[in-house]
């Protein structure tokens, strides 16, 4: 995780601020002091693994803030770790959705427990284990191969060449989006869609196609089959990326 940080929130920089600093930076990954504003949480989200929000006695989060923070942690797909007085940290917790919240410290903090709780994260957050995953079928393995380097940093993609393999590793497996091709050979995305929405299992996953025919026709014939949404396949890394991520923070996956 060299190339990542860890950020410590707070309204003052006080002496508990200072020392969980210390603990976390002793887990390897650089930590810092960010002032609980929103220009300074904008300035260093990016690169960041890790949020910490340790909130003073009697401290309560300004509200724009809060929901300023809320909204960057869907969009890095991060993290947070509360640290408070008993009645702040449950007030808090109540307010976020739990899959947001990694752990809780009710001070007194127990600075050792706090190290390997920041140290176990970041040896998960560093094998991928909060990633959003993503399977991408298509019959054009050079096309997969290609999508698959465009998102392996943002996400854990799995690929499919065909239909029936798309079915067979959602049976063991979990997702939480399918980029399917519309045009394929023997089993064709249509079809593939069908046998999604059929299986209770399966019928939940979002799916957003991929089409290389972009004439009014041909894209009505995709809308109508309800999916999440469609991409051309002519879209470049950066606007895969992006509607990617919009896609996830929109839908709440």
């Amino acid at each position: 995780m060299a190339d990542f940080q860890v950020i410590l929130l707070g309204e003052k920089e006080t002496f508990i601020a200072r020392v969980l600093v210390k603990k976390a930076s002793d887990s390897g990954t650089p930590c810092k002091f960010v002032p609980f504003t929103i220009n300074d949480i904008n300035h260093n989200m990016e690169g960041t693994a890790l949020v910490i929000l340790c909130m003073g006695e009697d401290e309560k989060p300004r509200e724009d803030v809060f929901h300023f923070l809320l909204e960057k942690l869907e969009e890095h797909n991060l993290q947070l770790i509360l640290v408070g007085e008993q009645a702040q940290v449950h007030l808090l917790a109540d307010r976020i959705p739990p899959n947001m919240v990694y752990a809780s410290f009710i001070r007194p903090v127990d600075n050792d427990e706090f190290a390997k709780t920041v140290a176990d994260y970041l040896i998960k957050a560093a094998a991928g284990i909060f990633k959003k995953s993503i399977l991408v079928v298509d019959d054009d393995t050079g096309y997969l191969k290609l999508v698959r380097e465009w998102l392996k940093d943002e996400y854990n993609v799995s690929m499919a060449s065909s239909g029936l393999q798309a079915i067979k590793y959602l049976g063991k497996n979990k997702v939480d989006l399918i980029l399917l091709d519309h045009e394929m050979p023997v089993t064709s995305g249509p079809q593939v869609l069908e046998m999604l929405r059929s299986d209770p299992e399966t019928r939940s996953i979002p799916v957003i196609f991929l089409t290389g025919k972009s004439d009014r026709e041909s894209v009505m014939a995709v809308v109508n089959l309800k999916p999440e949404g469609y991409f051309l396949k002519t879209i470049d890394k950066k606007e895969l990326l992006s509607n990617l991520s919009k896609f996830f923070l929109v839908h709440g996956k």
